[in-house]
């Protein structure tokens, strides 16, 4: 699309945290290309605060809960502004809105196979879905079409002295296995005993053991159910960080284990091997994009009972229903990634 480098790129991509996260990996890509151009990326409250790892990026805050009236209020800040693409990289209805008020040359979305809620009505220059399910490589298909070269996806995040400091302070000298039990929505959830029996297995190994996580009830109800049935508990910092501390102590620990949950992905973006655990969405979709060959799931099995279908008779998308999915994971599958990942830590030392 572009032979020169564009001067404006507007990114518009408004949640959630592991979206935000894979998004970062084709905005650095734009940005080592093309270093004077200027991006702006619109994103949600929490969101933001995530950005603030990032350089070189102007954000504009679009605050969902304010409902149709922050429709306006943004487009009051984009008065008088014109850009060269509009990278529409979010295919839900509210997101669409806010591209009316927004001008660019070239507004570009996804196609029919990733787009939903109408967007494609809402974008002029469709975005060819790359051959890899995975949404990092779809985000990065924007960067290629606009003339971006693709590489490798990486990642580059910083945080301050005072977020390493609190992260560390938290550490003891052995190993560190930071546990994120629960997601903000409970479906994606494993049980409280399944954590324990990593735990457990885990402490045996010599592992010392953190639980983190948002300070959303449902998070905070599953830390104290796992604690309950801890014969020691675990140091609990649910609910207890910010994002920006979150970022710090993923990146000082040596392994994540996670459900489906914005804390998998910045693992991945910190490069920490993560574990992450999947049954209701495919984790070759959303999974954490470097740590593939880690993830626990039984998310086809679980498809294929409720559907009759493997996933690639499905549509894209594909959602396993059943709430109860998740407990069909079985502690000893977790307990064995575990004892794999350890193994490769220590034998990269």
């Amino acid at each position: 699309m572009f032979t020169s480098p564009p001067h404006s790129i507007c990114i518009l991509r408004l949640s959630a945290i592991g979206d935000v996260c894979n998004t970062i990996a084709t905005v650095q890509a734009i940005q080592r290309q093309w270093p004077d151009t200027e991006i702006t990326w619109i994103t949600g409250n929490l969101e933001a605060k995530l950005l603030e790892a990032i350089d070189g990026v102007d954000v504009i805050v679009f605050d969902k809960k304010n409902g149709w009236r922050e429709y306006p209020r943004l487009w009051q800040q984009l008065k008088g502004r014109s850009f060269d693409a509009l990278l529409h990289m979010q295919s839900a209805f509210r997101a669409s809105v806010a591209t009316l008020g927004i001008k660019a040359n070239y507004k570009l979305g996804f196609t029919t196979d990733r787009s939903q809620d109408f967007q494609t009505l809402f974008t002029d220059t469709k975005v060819d879905s790359p051959t890899s399910l995975h949404v990092a490589d779809g985000m990065m298909a924007f960067a290629q079409h606009v003339g971006v070269t693709k590489h490798k996806l990486s990642w580059s995040l910083f945080y301050d002295k005072q977020h390493a400091t609190w992260a560390e302070a938290h550490l003891v000298a052995k190993q560190n296995l930071l546990i994120v039990p629960g997601a903000s929505k409970t479906y994606k959830n494993w049980h409280a005993q399944g954590y324990v029996d990593v735990i457990n297995h885990a402490r045996g190994a010599g592992w010392n053991v953190i639980l983190a996580g948002s300070p959303a009830k449902v998070e905070i109800d599953l830390a104290e159910e796992i604690q309950r049935k801890l014969t020691e508990p675990c140091l609990n910092l649910v609910g207890q960080s910010s994002i920006m501390q979150m970022l710090a102590l993923i990146d000082k620990v040596n392994m994540v284990i996670a459900p489906d949950t914005g804390p998998t992905h910045m693992a991945n973006a910190m490069q920490t091997p993560v574990i992450g655990l999947y049954a209701h969405h495919n984790p070759a979709r959303v999974g954490p994009y470097s740590y593939l060959n880690y993830v626990v799931s039984v998310y086809e099995e679980a498809i294929f009972s409720e559907t009759g279908k493997n996933s690639q008779d499905l549509d894209w998308r594909t959602r396993v229903k059943d709430k109860n999915a998740m407990n069909r994971i079985p502690s000893s599958k977790v307990i064995e990634r575990f004892n794999s990942v350890a193994d490769n830590i220590l034998n990269k030392k």
